[in-house]
């Protein structure tokens, strides 16, 4: 029985499912956790529905989060932190400047290309935006640039936080719905790469269009010399992402085992340079430890409602809901990356995953799409979704640091958007973008 036969017969829903879903919104909308919210409404299912009983949810709470590849995710946010505080993030940017220096809004670009690999080492693009914004945005205003145009560069460079491998929506996306890390990293690739390009073609653009930054034009030996210089500098930094990339794309170290070493490694290398004392571990473990206490909730309570969905039909019914709208699998996903530009406007990666993916899953399925270009096009589809004006996350992230209007920096947004959502719509209509570089197993 496929899905549609399915959902004929359970599309009837009551008020077991409205009222906690109108519960979630309104408690979302006040300002109660994400975790906290849905929690309720997943227990106020099981509740009104009477289909699953309440003793089980402690076990299921205890299942949601009892996954080896989960411990992946502290692991990457605490080598984000002590990047920061051992400042091998800073010289990430000083290669990145000078690997770009040559170019036309060479700085601009150096930005975009530590946004994205901060992020995603760190796992947060909300975390990369802050960080790199702390170091960049001043610079960016005495290159020439707007403060707004500053601010919103940031917000699209850490945007790749998600996108590009490794990463803990991927890890996440997957334990929702049982697909390797490891694989979902390998089918990013190429997106993530499209979606950086993206920005960084459209800095190079509106600097074109503005003469915003004037760098020096150096020649073929000067930018070699200044190349070699700071590789010499700050080859160190490189080590940590070199064990992550080619310890997982080898096959060689998981996601949890790749984030082990890295930590190790970045703390070591923090006491080598005399950057990291013991003394730093409290504050720095305290600050991992929150944003992990963020996600992991948000995890756990998530299978109970997952549970609750799938006894009650709703995915189902929702794969009926749409296919009676239309049957054309292009406008279906066109629907669903509207859904998704929304939902990430509006919410965290994380709870986003664990409400959307289960529903709309079945849909792509229903319609034929590979499933591993779904996750790779829902993740890059709700990154967009950070930096869409008015509400994107990472735009309230930099207005907050910079003090500058949100809706300046909105505005100034916008290019950005435009051109990621333009890759986005290649992600999600060229399988082949996601699966190129896969086994024909998932192909």
């Amino acid at each position: 029985m496929n899905y549609l036969m399915l959902a004929q017969q359970t599309v009837e829903l009551g008020w077991s499912f409205y009222l906690p879903l109108i519960l979630f919104v309104l408690f979302v909308a006040i300002g109660v956790p994400v975790w906290a919210s849905i929690g309720v409404a997943a227990i106020s299912m099981l509740i009104m529905s009477g289909d699953l009983p309440l003793s089980l949810v402690g076990e299921s709470l205890f299942d949601g989060i009892d996954h080896f590849a989960l411990t992946a995710v502290p692991l990457f946010i605490l080598t984000g932190d002590v990047l920061v505080r051992t400042g091998l993030s800073k010289k990430f940017l000083d290669v990145a400047e000078a690997l770009t220096c040559w170019t036309r809004g060479g700085f601009g670009s150096a930005t975009v290309l530590v946004c994205g690999m901060f992020s995603a080492i760190s796992g947060s693009d909300a975390a990369g935006a802050a960080a790199v914004g702390r170091m960049t945005i001043s610079r960016l205003v005495e290159s020439g640039y707007p403060r707004p145009y500053a601010c919103a560069l940031v917000a699209a460079g850490a945007c790749t936080g998600i996108l590009i491998p490794p990463s803990i929506a991927y890890i996440i996306i997957g334990l929702v719905l049982g697909i390797s890390a490891s694989t979902l990293f390998q089918a990013a690739v190429i997106p993530g790469v499209l979606i950086l390009v993206s920005i960084l073609a459209t800095n190079t653009v509106m600097n074109r269009l503005n003469n915003w930054e004037n760098s020096d034009r150096l020649t073929g030996r000067e930018w070699a010399a200044n190349v070699g210089k700071s590789i010499k500098n700050g080859w160190y930094a490189f080590i940590v992402p070199i064990i992550i990339f080619t310890g997982i794309f080898s096959g060689s170290l998981t996601p949890t085992e790749a984030g082990a070493i890295a930590v190790v490694v970045t703390i070591i290398l923090g006491f080598i340079l005399g950057t990291l004392k013991l003394s730093d571990f409290p504050s720095m473990l305290i600050s991992s430890a929150k944003v992990n206490g963020v996600i992991i909730p948000i995890i756990a309570f998530s299978l109970p409602l997952a549970q609750a969905l799938a006894i009650m039909g709703v995915p189902q019914g929702f794969v009926y809901a749409v296919t009676s709208m239309t049957e054309s699998p292009e406008m279906i996903i066109f629907l669903m990356i509207c859904i998704l530009v929304v939902a990430g406007c509006v919410m965290e990666t994380t709870p986003n995953i664990v409400i959307l993916a289960p529903l709309l899953h079945p849909l792509a399925m229903e319609i034929g799409m590979n499933e591993i270009q779904f996750c790779v096009m829902m993740i890059t589809t709700l990154g967009v979704g950070f930096i869409t004006p008015p509400l994107g996350l990472n735009l309230f992230v930099v207005a907050g640091l910079t003090g500058e209007s949100i809706l300046k920096i909105s505005y100034r947004a916008i290019p950005f958007v435009l051109f990621m959502l333009g890759v986005t719509l290649l992600i999600a209509y060229v399988p082949e973008l996601s699966t190129s570089l896969l086994p024909d197993i998932y192909k």
